[in-house]
């Protein structure tokens, strides 16, 4: 079976401090790292190295399927490397029986900043075969907008106030 890699960027106007905390605070993850048409719960997230999370996504409305359940993809992993404000390094999986989706992927953040911007770029590499490479691009493109207005709004840099775990912002 072969594993599939995709890489994006995004750019945004703050600095990548304020980019980071969004990626190793689980309440600014509740509040961007889904795709449209689904909600977010976190069960545990723990963002230093060797920390372990597990994330349920499940599919609003009347359609989807689930990679763990009918309408839910749950996936647990943890944390590989974490450099303050330039790089985080997930490693997960799908908790699935369905062999097309099963293996360790691995999620790479990494941040630059020049004059009060940054940018981010972000690897997802050893994509199962069994996600379709544009489906998972679309997704991620998704959530990379949602971080870019939560950052961008100052949602991530508010403490004592969740960002909404719906998928509509």
């Amino acid at each position: 079976m072969t594993m599939s890699t995709l890489k994006l960027t995004q750019h945004f106007d703050v600095p990548a401090s304020v980019v980071y905390r969004a990626l190793i605070d689980p309440e600014a993850v509740s509040g961007w790292m889904f795709p449209d048409g689904m909600s977010i719960h976190i069960h545990h997230f723990e963002p230093e190295v060797g920390g372990r999370f597990r994330i349920s996504l499940t599919y609003e409305g009347d359609f989807g399927v689930g990679k763990s359940s009918a309408r839910t993809d749950t996936y647990h992993g943890y944390f590989v490397d974490l450099v303050p404000n330039e790089r985080v390094v997930q490693a997960l999986e799908f908790e699935t029986a369905d062999a097309s989706m099963q293996g360790e992927m691995r999620i790479t953040f990494a941040l630059t900043e020049a004059e009060g911007s940054s940018v981010l770029g972000a690897w997802h590499e050893n994509v199962p075969p069994g996600i379709p490479p544009d489906d998972n691009e679309t997704g991620w493109r998704m959530s990379l907008a949602r971080l870019k207005q939560l950052v961008e709004q100052g949602q991530a840099d508010r403490s004592g106030d969740a960002p909404s775990q719906s998928s509509r912002p």
